[in-house]
């Protein structure tokens, strides 16, 4: 009954601020949101798909900003009654995990309370929040930003890490500078190249309270990077360096000689018209930083590594993501993107557009030890182990006024063994195409028919997906959609879901049926695992 009060005084709150003109008016701004995704489960034994004592889960979570001059102040409340299958059980509760007050004028920037920072790519620090992978490792503790000459910017921050409803027990703390050299000196400002530099330090402090290990209590990390911009050409390079740091993670579990962690990434891209190439190199190895020693999977994590494969959203793709692998790898993804001019033989009435992409992930060659304390590793050699390969080219096309299509084939290598720390299952190869066409029967109506098909004699082996979607922009869409996975000699299952959705304004409503098949979701590299279900779900999106 307590929460069923708390959800309806917050709506309360969001439908009495927003019908109220003083939202708005010389006393200050009051801005919010809210967000609700819920699933009604159904036993269907065929997929696995268990049905949790509850019956229903429900993830909710409601914004509230307010700003008057150099001041401003939000929290956010979340609701998980119970947390909707796959996310963790500590997250079941209601509560108010966000709250925060910023003053800021021309040069500074305090923040008290909590926060997200991000220092460089994310290498050595990365505070942030995905709800789709559960993920909300925000800072509370107090943030400092100061620009005190035109081209230098600096940031320094000190607080403990949200661990669901709760905090971490380490103290992370860092700072940053970021230097434009462009800005600083009067006589590059009209320069056609661009310097940026910059360098970072976290570090972590937890007391050792192991009862067999002496464990370091304090672990620190440091970062460089630079970028360089001139006409269509950027490159841009960051190294972050981790002093020994026993983590269960790590191979060397609790030793305390434990290797050191680095990273390095670099980026090049060049563009001109009709044109882009972009290439991306990486190197890691054993740089898994977390707050708290004992934290595994998600949990409390300090940095961010991003992964180097290209992300894909269609669904039979989304089976085989990569997940970055903080202990070790090597790996470079290159792209090109030519767009084939109106007028001419390839580029036809319309143009046509075409990429082309390459990534691959290796292991470390690394070499034991004598001693058994651990490992060292050649910087530049390649391990003999792939992790991940994927090989793929998309072909954009518009035919005439009413008909366009986007033609893909991917060929991907994928060590399940590794990627998802599963064993027994080895590597995966698998060819992917897909057929994505779209049909404008008048203005604001459309049709759109996706086709896949997922051909392997690994896993699960073969796939065919296809989604019938009619759209009338900007309010109404409904689709119909099917995964079938014919090719399992066991049991052929299909996977189908219906949804339809209507948006008004700055409201969004989506009401869906069907099963969800079990696998892991991976946004830029970050996975989760999501298990089985079958039933009704809802989304319902609003702000003001």
């Amino acid at each position: 009954m307590k929460r069923i009060i708390l959800v309806v005084f917050v709506l309360t709150l969001i439908l009495f601020f927003k019908n109220h003109s003083f939202a708005q008016n010389n006393e200050g701004q009051f801005h919010g949101s809210f967000h609700v995704d819920a699933q009604m489960y159904r036993i269907d034994s065929a997929i696995g798909a268990d049905v949790p004592p509850e019956k229903m889960g429900l993830n909710s979570y409601a914004n509230f900003t307010y700003t008057k001059g150099d001041f401003t102040a939000g929290l956010r409340y979340e609701g998980y009654m119970n947390a909707l299958s796959g996310y963790d059980d500590r997250y079941n509760g209601v509560g108010v995990p966000y709250r925060f007050i910023t003053y800021r004028n021309d040069e500074l920037e305090i923040t008290v309370g909590n926060f997200y920072e991000q220092f460089g790519s994310g290498i050595l620090l990365r505070s942030y929040e995905d709800k789709s992978l559960g993920i909300d490792n925000s800072m509370d503790g107090l943030r400092i930003k100061f620009n005190p000459f035109n081209g230098i910017y600096l940031k320094g921050f000190t607080g403990k890490q949200r661990s669901y409803f709760d905090y971490g027990p380490g103290l992370v703390r860092g700072v940053d500078g970021e230097v434009y050299i462009n800005d600083l000196f009067q006589n590059l400002s009209e320069n056609k190249s661009q310097f940026i530099l910059g360098g970072s330090f976290v570090s972590k402090y937890q007391k050792d309270e192991h009862p067999a290990y002496n464990l370091p209590e304090n672990i620190g990390a440091y970062a460089g990077r630079f970028s360089f911009v001139r006409g269509g050409f950027n490159l841009s390079g960051e190294y972050a360096y981790k002093n020994p740091d026993p983590h269960p993670d790590v191979i060397d579990k609790y030793n305390y000689n434990t290797k050191f962690g680095d990273v390095i990434l670099v980026n090049a891209t060049y563009s001109k018209q009709g044109l882009g190439i972009y290439l991306s190199l990486k190197r890691v190895d054993n740089m898994s930083f977390r707050s708290d020693i004992n934290a595994t999977l998600n949990d409390l994590q300090i940095n961010y590594i991003p992964a180097i494969t290209k992300t894909h959203t269609y669904s039979l793709v989304a089976m085989y993501p990569y997940a970055t692998q903080p202990n070790g790898e090597i790996g470079l993804q290159g792209e090109i993107i030519y767009n084939f001019s109106k007028g001419t033989s390839l580029g036809g009435k319309y143009g046509t557009n075409v990429v082309l992409n390459y990534s691959r992930v290796n292991s470390l060659r690394t070499t034991p030890k004598i001693d058994g304390t651990g490992y060292e590793s050649d910087y530049l050699a390649i391990g003999d182990e792939v992790y991940f390969q994927d090989i793929n080219i998309k072909v954009h096309k518009k035919i005439s006024s009413k008909w366009k299509t986007d033609l893909s084939y991917l060929n991907i290598v994928y060590n399940k063994d590794v990627i998802q720390g599963l064993a027994g299952y080895g590597i995966i190869y698998a060819n992917i195409a897909i057929a994505d066409i779209t049909y404008k029967l008048k203005p604001r109506h459309s049709i759109r028919m996706e086709m896949q098909g997922l051909f392997t004699e690994q896993d699960h082996r073969s796939w065919a997906m296809g989604l019938l979607e009619y759209t009338i922009a900007p309010k109404w869409f409904v689709s119909i959609a099917d995964q079938y996975n014919y090719g399992n000699a066991d049991e052929k299952l299909h996977y189908f879901n219906v949804a339809a959705g209507y948006k008004k304004g700055a409201n969004r409503f989506q009401l869906g049926y069907g099963r969800q098949r079990e696998g892991i979701v991976c946004i830029g590299g970050v996975c989760r695992n999501v298990p089985a279900s079958s039933g009704f779900n809802i989304s319902i999106t609003s702000s003001f």
